[in-house]
């Protein structure tokens, strides 16, 4: 379960799937984010088919890692850029559908009834 508010940034470029938590942590490094900050850090193959999330949760790195069998993760266009996501996108590339066409309704703060 992943917790309200908590930050998801997609690397569009594809990785070395090799890499474990550790590695992927020094990217994120690399590109000058905190890796412990509590965000999660999504990563993608060179085929579309695989992807991998790691994140910091408090008391440890954690890594999540699935393949798809006969379809490929929907990405944006590769480049050297970072695309943050909102809770339901993430849902949406996990379970290999097309997160771009996930939205936010707007939510007006309620007032205070009175």
């Amino acid at each position: 379960m992943i917790p309200s508010g908590v930050k998801v940034f997609l690397a569009s470029h594809p990785i070395d799937f090799r890499k474990g938590p550790d590695g992927l942590l020094s990217l994120v490094r690399d590109a000058g984010a905190d890796p412990f900050n509590g965000a999660l850090y999504v990563f993608r193959a060179k085929r579309a088919d695989r992807v991998k999330i790691v994140w910091w949760d408090g008391s440890g790195v954690c890594l999540y890692a699935k393949r798809l069998e006969k379809a490929k993760f929907c990405w944006p266009r590769i480049g050297h850029n970072r695309v943050q996501l909102n809770h339901a996108q993430l849902l949406a590339l996990v379970d290999g559908m097309d997160w771009k066409r996930v939205r936010s309704v707007p939510v007006k703060r309620p007032q205070s009834v009175g």
